[in-house]
């Protein structure tokens, strides 16, 4: 008969800290480094010289700049100089805008009246400034009738020409025929 016991598994390992990205203070390996920052005169100083500046005015000697020679290093708060990093990463990252791809389904026998009305959301998505991504799916042996999908595709293609720009003609992958239109009034800012 077995018990529902937890298994001992021996020690847990110690919680790990989150190494430094940077060198700082005591880790940096240069016998000489560049020093930059506010209030210090910038130049070529020993390691142990640029601790000293550093630890005078109660800051961090932090290495920015680790390929450079001699190894450039800045007097600042390493804290704040992490914060304002990530704070810099993060404006950039807002800032970039990431492309939106949407796709529309179609079977080789789609209706009109289907064709219609996902050509309307097609529309309506390039007019957002997204890219629409349109298929046609083939289930078991329809795709003998990989003519009317090319087909079925090119006219949505030419629906959108006004508003859209094609990418990428008709292409069969697998089971399925993608064409990718743009929206054509793509304004930079």
């Amino acid at each position: 008969m077995a018990l529902n016991r937890p298994v001992n598994r021996g020690p847990r390992p110690p919680f790990k800290k989150k190494e430094a990205e940077h060198n700082i203070n005591q880790f940096i390996k240069a016998p000489e480094v560049r020093l930059v920052g506010d209030n210090v005169e910038t130049g070529v100083y020993s390691l142990r010289d640029a601790l000293a500046i550093a630890q005078e005015q109660e800051l961090d000697l932090v290495e920015i700049s680790p390929n450079a020679n001699p190894p450039v290093c800045k007097v600042v708060d390493y804290n704040k100089f992490v914060y304002e990093q990530k704070k810099k990463l993060k404006e950039i990252k807002s800032n970039s805008k990431q492309t939106v791809i949407k796709e529309i389904r179609f079977g080789p026998n789609t209706d009109d009246h289907d064709f219609e009305f996902k050509l309307k959301h097609a529309i309506k998505f390039l007019e957002s400034n997204e890219k629409v991504r349109a298929y046609v799916h083939f289930k078991g042996r329809s795709i003998v009738y990989k003519e009317q999908g090319e087909i079925l595709l090119l006219k949505f293609a030419q629906a959108l020409e006004e508003v859209g720009k094609v990418e990428q003609l008709p292409k069969l992958e697998g089971k399925r025929m993608f064409l990718t239109v743009a929206p054509k009034g793509t304004a930079k800012k």
